[in-house]
């Protein structure tokens, strides 16, 4: 019985993709084939080509006519044939080289660029070997079903240890059966969106311009809630606002947990009107001063949405996030994923389920926990010597500061930060267009991205930058 195509392929050789087009010979349109692929790059100097039984079986053409082809080119020096090492690119037979554009360098990565922004964690600590060993388990454990079709749940290993781990850490009262995972934060919001979160939404009134871009597109009216040293000041809700989305464990940016009785009063509030809280757990494991703040989702699990995300406590690379939902939500955020995951890769859930199970992450978050502190207090002592006159707040957790400003410095202070190739963000720009607060200039300063042979020349040109005093 003749040999398959598929059994040539898998015993004699590589892949090697070729346009055959064109009129003449079979050989004459290999040839040119072959001389393109070399002249545009394709086939790089030194690529091993595949023996020509196994091309001739890839490309359904006789042996002599790919032996031919390859003698031909290697007289013309475009390929080399030597013994034992099979045919080859030949070293000389060098691409032209294609007009590359411009590549303009992402703003915070140029070279000088001290980067002080919010949201950043430290890129250079994420534990790759401990992040390798879990998936290397992870996937020696998988079953095989993990390789097939995606549930929009999520793998139920994730959600079993995400489960155990929020409520150990975070006070979540949950079971795997109500938590669905999505790709981070940014995802979970568009999913609540679709169906989920009703036309109008009570929101804080300082917080990312990219959740309002997110809610602005679904055509979801956000409706901003005055913010201070308590928190968002939710006895301003009113019955005719079906939700609100808050950041109780570090309001976000302004700093500092919700207050207890606020708390109590948002899920009342819920209760009394049948209105749902939706809680962006943000900065939850990092906290530095204070004891930790138990979500608000184990007041009522009924009547609070639970979401949170890697992306700050262990890297915005890993894309996953998760919704802790009332069980009456559920079938809603399912059907708002699809029937089938588009999002979250399933060895990356494979192997955040293992780096939780092992205690891997615990031990990340309390070594990051540390380090983000003593970064904290650098900034904090560095102001305190160079510039007293600057109130610095919200630094009792997470990864950023609040440095307030005297009125009407913000923008000058930026734009010279600007020109000390300082990446900074300013206050205003998280204040809701449509806030009553009074307009408070500042900057918001992130302490966590900077790496440790940097972080102090980044800080000395932040002090350099803020206006006398």
């Amino acid at each position: 019985m003749p040999e398959s195509w598929v059994n040539l392929g898998e015993r004699l050789g590589v892949d090697l993709h070729l346009e055959l087009a064109g009129t003449g010979s079979k050989r004459a349109v290999l040839i040119t084939a072959l001389r393109d692929a070399i002249r545009d790059g394709r086939l790089a100097p030194g690529t091993r080509l595949p023996p020509y039984r196994s091309l001739a079986a890839d490309l359904g053409l006789a042996r002599n006519t790919v032996a031919d082809a390859y003698a031909e080119l290697v007289a013309e020096g475009w390929l080399t044939a030597i013994q034992g090492s099979g045919t080859r690119v030949a070293p000389r037979a060098e691409p032209v080289a294609l007009a590359a554009r411009p590549k303009k360098a992402p703003v915070g990565t140029a070279r000088g660029v001290h980067e002080l922004r919010q949201g950043r964690p430290d890129a250079g600590s994420f534990p790759r070997a401990a992040w390798l060993a879990s998936a290397r388990r992870a996937l020696n454990a998988a079953p095989n079903d993990a390789f097939g079709p995606g549930d929009p749940r999520g793998r139920p290993e994730l959600r079993e240890a995400l489960a155990e781990y929020l409520a150990r850490a975070r006070g979540v009262r949950t079971g795997p059966d109500r938590i669905v995972v999505c790709s981070g934060f940014g995802h979970a919001l568009r999913l609540l969106c679709r169906g989920i979160i009703p036309g109008r939404l009570a929101v804080e009134g300082y917080g990312l311009p990219f959740h309002r871009s997110i809610f602005d597109t679904a055509s979801i009216r956000t409706i901003p809630l005055p913010v201070d040293a308590d928190g968002a000041r939710v006895e301003e809700l009113t019955p005719d606002v079906p939700a609100v989305l808050l950041t109780p464990a570090h309001q976000f940016p302004t700093g500092g947990p919700l207050h207890h009785r606020r708390r109590a009063a948002v899920v009342d509030w819920a209760r009394a009107v049948g209105g749902l809280v939706i809680e962006d757990d943000y900065d939850g494991e990092f906290r530095y001063d204070r004891q930790p703040v138990g979500a608000v989702q184990g007041l009522d699990p009924e009547r609070v949405l639970y979401a949170g995300s890697v992306s700050k406590s262990l890297s915005p690379a890993i894309r996953l996030g998760w919704l802790v939902l009332p069980e009456h939500l559920v079938d809603a955020a399912l059907a708002a994923k699809g029937e089938r995951e588009a999002w979250a890769g399933v060895t990356e859930q494979l192997t955040l389920a293992d780096f939780i199970v092992s205690g891997s992450y615990d031990r990340h978050v309390r070594r990051m926990r540390q380090r983000y502190r003593r970064r904290r207090d650098h900034l904090v002592a560095a102001l305190a010597e160079h510039a007293p006159h600057v109130e610095i707040t919200g630094i009792a957790a997470g990864l950023h500061a609040v440095l307030r400003l005297p009125p009407g410095a913000e923008n000058a202070t930026v734009r010279a930060a600007e020109r000390r190739h300082v990446a900074l963000d300013g206050l205003t720009s998280f204040r809701h267009p449509d806030s009553r607060m009074p307009t408070v200039d500042g900057l918001v300063i992130g302490y966590a991205a900077p790496p440790d042979h940097a972080y102090g020349a980044a800080i000395e040109a932040l002090c350099r930058t803020l206006p006398p005093g």
